[in-house]
């Protein structure tokens, strides 16, 4: 965890000439079941994070807009006049800049500050650390300017899509700004509505990372946005009605399945079965009923390794390896794909023996020992100093 106090003095001594900085915070996410749902206006069930970034932000000379990374050791400037038109670095300064960017054509003056950024939520691990990125810049450069939570949210899902390029749906930076402390939220990313779940109080969420990023996932993830594309354009012909695949049950796919090409049948498949095990998932979870929302773990997992093929070797180790230990009612991937973390339901007792397993078994076959994320719904976004 990363103390308030820490970090103002990280800051303090990064830009010595400053003013006491302001300091926010914005949680990663894990998202317990419909994955790459979110955009196809589906429905998902994330929880925000202990797990955070932190932005500490004081006003600055020199009209520059300047920002530290703690976690990178770099630093990125940008004169403020030329943000409304900046074009992206292709580096994790997009996320920062795109934001600020998005800011100012909202209306929002930008102004000369220093800006000092450090997570706590690991990249590359599918627990969303650009979108906690986004949303406690967001923050730091609003400095109280009212904005609607989301508006908040709708506006850093334009910075990844616009600036950064990532076609993304708006899960992670909805959950960052909405999450709450001791419940998941259900969120329907069509009208935006969401509801919260109090999960059973005798199963523990635990997050194993691989460790590995497959380097093909962000390809793949716009091949996969295509692909959806193209189902919705055959279900379309007969059901003209349908904006998304949010509007098909898995089972009406089969009428259409001769038109459509085999592999964009797959993941149409994947998007309207996925829709459907969230509604169980919420319906087993309100009557306590963990085995069935490990089974619809591993459904969820199983459509996402063969319908929707962004799993990967590691990640179905791991699934298949939590899913033979005692006290273990379902594990899926999360996330992207190609790399990243799982998600485990674990009975509670049982979860020391379950990282002791989980890492001795894939360092065995992998020589990699995994990092583990006990995993408490916590807070969204705020200010906290």
């Amino acid at each position: 965890m990363v103390s308030p106090s820490s970090f103002v003095e990280a800051f303090s001594q990064r830009f010595p000439q400053a003013p006491a900085p302001s300091l926010y915070r914005a949680p990663g996410r894990i998202n317990l079941i419909g994955e790459h749902t979110d955009y196809n206006l589906g429905f998902v069930l994330p929880i925000a994070l202990e797990l955070a970034c932190f932005t500490a932000v004081a006003p600055a000379a020199g009209g520059m807009l300047r920002v530290y990374s703690v976690n990178l050791g770099l630093t990125r400037e940008i004169p403020v006049a030329e943000l409304a038109g900046a074009l992206p670095a292709k580096d994790w300064s997009d996320y920062v800049f795109g934001v600020a960017q998005q800011l100012v054509r909202a209306g929002y003056a930008g102004s000369a500050c220093d800006l000092l950024v450090g997570s706590t939520v690991p990249t590359g691990g599918g627990l969303s650390s650009s979108a906690a990125l986004e949303v406690s810049t967001a923050l730091a450069l609003l400095g109280g300017r009212g904005i609607g939570n989301l508006d908040l949210a709708r506006l850093c899902q334009r910075a990844e899509r616009e600036f950064v390029g990532m076609p993304c749906g708006i899960m992670d930076q909805y959950i960052s700004i909405f999450g709450r402390q001791g419940a998941a939220v259900k969120i329907d990313c069509r009208s935006l509505e969401r509801e919260y779940a109090v999960l059973p109080a005798d199963v523990e969420i635990v997050a194993v990372n691989s460790m590995v990023k497959h380097e093909l996932g962000s390809s793949a993830y716009r091949e996969r946005v295509r692909e959806c594309g193209e189902a919705v354009a055959v279900i379309q012909r007969h059901r003209p009605e349908a904006g998304s695949l949010r509007d098909v049950r898995r089972q009406e796919l089969d009428e259409w399945k001769a038109e459509m090409d085999p592999v964009v049948f797959r993941r149409a498949a994947h998007v309207t079965s996925e829709n459907e095990r969230v509604e169980a998932f919420m319906e087993a979870s309100r009557g306590g009923d963990l085995a069935g929302m490990g089974r619809l773990f591993v459904g969820s997992h199983r459509s996402l390794q063969h319908d929707y093929e962004v799993s990967c070797e590691e990640l179905d180790f791991l699934v298949d390896t939590a899913t033979g230990l005692p006290g273990v009612y379902g594990s899926r991937m999360t996330g992207g794909g190609f790399g990243g973390c799982t998600v485990n339901l674990v009975e509670t007792g049982a979860v020391t023996a379950f990282e002791a397993g989980i890492a001795q078994a894939y360092r065995d076959r992998y020589g990699i020992t995994p990092v583990f994320y006990q995993s408490r719904p916590a807070a969204g976004a705020s200010q906290i100093g």
